[in-house]
């Protein structure tokens, strides 16, 4: 009957004070509609303009991690069932528990979260160390597990497990004497990345000091320089009030030194166009400088190893793996998409995917490729083996393109979420929408190659079948699907056109109506 909430345990009774007597775990939010508000932070390239940093769980354990995801804050969570925008977790620290499993934790900062993951904020800023000691143990999970064996665990019931504060604190003053470390990671898939591709930081429990680690040599290496070379920019370089480690900040201002390597269009050929270098050309250039004294060809060799291309050369691992196994690091929500004429040698370039407006595009197919195919016409001419080949399976390429430029169904963009006014008409994407909405023409095109990857070197995993959830009534195509959140839909130009016709005619009367 002394228990929490009169529970019934397992173990023996404690009189013990309680966690929650020193700290509170307030529920996250519920979106409703995942897809539609829950973006990775790369697909809308930085933390600004409304979207917030949007904490997620975690498969194990660690000082930080779980930091893939932002929300789309600009309505501050209007239309969303349980936004809680007064969650005094808000701007906080604490330790976040993920609530499935073994309960595994990770150091808080204060940003949004969503409902699987339970921050446990103290009221006393000190007694952070202590309830990190406390919940990272093991003993926290069994003490959980003692009186709760539900697949999920609530957010009520985190904090009501016994909490020696006195032994803990002199836990963490033995095994952190400087203090929990501030944020840092070598993980690109995470906001905290200082976006440095060989640059780490390293924790040592021995010292309790961050330090910088040895120059990296992994299969992360390449996709970030090769990211850095078309332009993109990692949320920690962008937002200089981001809460970093010192060791951490200085990999993001070395990273400045790779400036002048950015291509600024975000687009870079494999083969040489329009006389600029080869991809393989400018990323040695932008390695060396990053590595510094440290570049050696033995280092690409080894960086080829890790990235699953031993004894190969840096040419064919563009062509053939780069954009799988971007693909798969970052979540199959690509942002360098390589688009490529289906030949192994024929033309492939790599887009950043944030540059690549409706100008871009148009650059891409009559500028680049109209270069290749220009040169591919003089070679056919020079009696060239191969080129008639290459000529031909260029020009389907750019007129696979013109298909996307258009955006007539089927090769249109439709988001659920939007009425038919707002829909793209041709290539105008809203990368607020999201990779997913947006890479759809490009995979929906005939195939160069690979059946459903369109113009791309591979197939994505991604699907536009019905999501999971019911519309509200108010939703744009409500009527039409009943509900049902439809992404396998198309449209013509001429309903969009008309729709956006329609809709700038309202408006006039409706000012003039005002008197406006």
């Amino acid at each position: 009957m002394s228990n929490p909430d009169y529970r019934i345990t397992f173990e023996e009774n404690t009189s013990a004070e309680i966690l929650g007597k020193y700290a509170y775990a307030n529920q996250g939010i519920k979106t409703g509609d995942d897809f539609r508000w829950r973006k990775t932070f790369w697909e809308i390239n930085a933390v600004v303009e409304g979207w917030e940093p949007y904490q997620s769980t975690v498969d194990k354990s660690a000082y930080y991690g779980g930091r893939e995801y932002i929300i789309d804050w600009r309505y501050e969570g209007l239309g969303m069932p349980c936004r809680r925008p007064l969650n005094k977790a808000i701007g906080r620290s604490g330790v976040a528990v993920s609530q499935m499993g073994k309960l595994p934790v990770i150091l808080y900062s204060g940003e949004r979260y969503d409902s699987n993951v339970g921050p446990i904020v103290p009221y006393n800023y000190e007694h952070i160390p202590a309830i990190w000691c406390f919940c990272a143990s093991l003993l926290y999970n069994d003490a959980i597990r003692s009186f709760d064996q539900s697949l999920k665990v609530t957010n009520a019931t985190l904090v009501k497990v016994p909490f020696d504060l006195e032994y803990w604190q002199k836990v963490a003053a033995e095994k952190y004497p400087h203090g929990l470390p501030k944020p840092y990671s070598n993980d690109p898939t995470q906001w905290i990345f200082h976006g440095h591709p060989c640059g780490s930081v390293v924790f040592s429990e021995q010292t309790a000091l961050l330090e910088h680690g040895p120059l990296r040599i992994d299969s992360t290496v390449l996709q970030v320089a090769v990211a850095r070379l078309l332009g993109y920019r990692w949320p920690a370089e962008l937002d200089q009030e981001m809460e970093l480690s010192d060791e951490s900040r200085y990999w993001v201002n070395k990273c400045e030194e790779l400036l002048p390597f950015i291509d600024q269009e975000g687009i870079v050929c494999i083969t040489p166009v329009r006389g600029e270098a080869a991809a393989t050309d400018r990323i040695i250039d932008l390695l060396a400088a990053a590595y510094g004294k440290d570049w050696n060809k033995e280092v690409l060799f080894k960086l080829l190893e890790q990235s699953e291309h031993a004894g190969k050369t840096l040419e064919t691992w563009f062509r053939d793996k780069f954009f799988i196994q971007h693909c798969k690091l970052f979540h199959h929500r690509p942002f360098i998409w390589q688009i490529w004429d289906g030949l192994p040698d024929g033309f492939s370039a790599l887009v950043n995917y944030h540059k690549l407006d409706r100008k871009n595009l148009e650059t891409l197919t009559y500028t680049y490729l109209g270069d290749w195919i220009k040169r591919q016409k003089q070679d056919q001419l020079s009696g060239v083996d191969g080129a008639a080949e290459k000529l031909a399976a260029a020009e389907n390429l750019q007129k696979k393109l013109e298909l996307i430029l258009e955006g007539e169904s089927p090769y249109d963009i439709f988001v659920r979420w939007k009425p038919l006014e707002q829909q793209p008409i041709g290539w105008e994407p809203d990368l607020n929408d999201g990779v997913r909405m947006n890479i759809r023409p490009f995979m929906s095109v005939p195939p160069v190659r690979k059946k459903g990857a369109g113009v791309l070197r591979d197939k994505p995993n991604i699907k536009w079948t019905k999501d999971r959830g019911t519309d509200v009534p108010s939703a744009p195509w409500y009527n039409l699907f009943k509900g049902e959140r439809i992404n396998d839909h198309h449209l013509s130009l001429e309903e969009k056109k008309g729709a956006r016709k329609a809709k700038q005619s309202y408006d006039m009367v409706a000012e003039d109506e005002h008197g406006e």
